[in-house]
């Protein structure tokens, strides 16, 4: 009998994987006790999530961490979450993030045009507010062109928001916004910046005394955002972070815009979705489903995750001239085989026909990358007043 023979498989020892003994698994626990709540901001790692409102008329607003499951999944305002741990909200708690509930919508923009990484701005809205200023600073069209793309690409409805009002020329179409989408469903809201009795929301600016949105603005966007999750956008320095103020009763910074580059300056930091308050004659329960979410001022909002046939779709007083087109056109001259110039000139576009269908030209263009004569980051033209 050699040395060997006495020993078999049943003595040999085996040392312990550093990294745990116990197999992985690849079922995921689905914590059917976890309680969901809305984000309502994100800041450094922290999410600051609503759990709804307490017997005694108070919000729960709890801070979360995210579980190492969701490290690379983005969390933004409106997502609504499921939370495991401490959720009682008190003073230093901490609660896990486990679960992304599925989302309705998601609102998302690019750097520039040809930025293949996205930005998710805010999950689960079901309106898009788009807020320019009449003047100071200049509106653009070519902005809002494309929120009104983003909107259509991600099932949201827009909304255009136009204030300062008193500072057109005239104040019924202030800047010619009005007539220049008045072939789209696209509700407007017209709001003067006057300091009378009837106005709210102070609001200090380095170029004009202190002013706040007119009373019947205010009354106007409170019915059109009651019982829905309305994101907002715009440029610096139009009002936003006002308006969010005179509806909600938050305290929102505001700023004014520079006098020598004629843009607003960043107030917003980051993005913060705000229960509106119930008043008036709204209903309590309709009061609390109601969200409205204030993002930062944006200089650029790229498209590069939108197909352009998504773009042509979105301009909707032009879509319906493309029935015309040559198969595979790319709606950039009767040379290619475009029918939209002759869609255009028989006024079926209406009086600004041509002026859309340049910024239609250009947004293509500059989508698909042949932008030539103009830099991806112009946010379109200014529409005469």
């Amino acid at each position: 009998m050699g040395k060997w023979d006495q020993w078999d498989e049943s003595a040999v020892k085996v040392r312990p994987n550093k990294k745990g003994s116990r197999p992985r698994t690849k079922e995921t626990p689905d914590y059917p006790d976890a309680e969901v709540g809305r984000v309502v901001q994100v800041d450094r790692g922290r999410f600051t999530v609503s759990m709804g409102l307490e017997a005694d008329g108070s919000e729960r607003v709890v801070t979360a961490v995210r579980a190492k499951a969701l490290r690379r999944t983005p969390v933004v305002p409106g997502d609504l979450v499921a939370l495991v741990g401490d959720t009682s909200g008190a003073d230093g708690t901490l609660a896990r993030l486990v679960r992304i509930e599925e989302r309705t919508s998601l609102l998302r923009r690019s750097a520039d045009d040809t930025d293949d990484a996205e930005r998710v701005i805010v999950a689960n809205a079901d309106q898009l507010l788009i807020v320019v200023a009449a003047a100071d600073p200049e509106p653009r069209t070519g902005f809002i062109d494309r929120a009104l793309v983003a909107s259509y690409e991600a099932g949201i409805q827009p909304l255009l928001l136009i204030t300062k009002a008193d500072l057109a020329t005239d104040p019924q179409d202030p800047a010619g916004l009005v007539s220049h989408y008045a072939e789209l469903d696209l509700p407007t809201v017209i709001s003067g910046f006057s300091a009378t009795e009837e106005t709210s929301a102070p609001q200090g600016s380095e170029s004009a005394p202190e002013v706040a949105l007119s009373a019947d603005a205010i009354a106007r966007l409170r019915g059109l955002l009651a019982g829905h999750v309305t994101a907002l956008i715009g440029h610096s320095g139009v009002g936003k972070s006002t308006m969010v103020n005179a509806l909600t009763g938050a305290d929102r910074a505001v700023g004014g815009v520079n006098a020598v580059t004629g843009r607003g300056r960043h107030t917003s930091s980051s993005a913060v979705a705000l229960n509106l308050e119930p008043r008036g004659d709204l209903h309590e329960e309709t009061a609390r489903r109601s969200w409205v979410i204030d993002t930062p001022g944006v200089r650029s909002f790229g498209l590069a995750h939108v197909d352009p046939d998504d773009v042509v779709a979105a301009f909707e007083d032009l879509a319906p001239g493309t029935a015309e087109c040559e198969p595979g056109c790319a709606h950039q001259s009767p040379a290619g085989g475009c029918a939209l110039d002759a869609y255009v000139d028989s006024g079926a576009a209406g009086e600004h026909g041509p002026a859309r269908l340049a910024s239609l030209r250009k947004l293509l263009a500059s989508v698909t990358g042949s932008e030539d004569d103009f830099g991806h980051k112009q946010l379109g033209m200014t529409p005469p007043a």
